[in-house]
């Protein structure tokens, strides 16, 4: 598998963990005030922003084992 095509890959599985993360998460991190602030925005956005760094890691590493499994790299 080619670089182009692990970074895809990548990318691809990050973006689906990254989701099932935030939308199992995400309401048990952050209170949902009547009223919204700009710290609200912040928590959230800090919050979305671990959840994707997370999931790139994750897609990387299952990515990579399965490359170096199945073509022996």
């Amino acid at each position: 598998m080619n670089d182009e095509t692990q970074k895809r890959a990548i990318t691809i599985l990050s973006t689906g963990i990254a989701y099932l993360l935030a939308s199992r998460f995400a309401d048990k991190f952050l209170d949902q005030p009547e009223e919204r602030g700009v710290a609200d925005d912040v928590k959230e956005a800090l919050l979305k922003a671990s959840f994707s760094l997370a999931s790139t890691v994750i897609a990387s590493v299952i990515i990579r084992r399965v490359v170096s499994s199945r073509w022996g790299a």
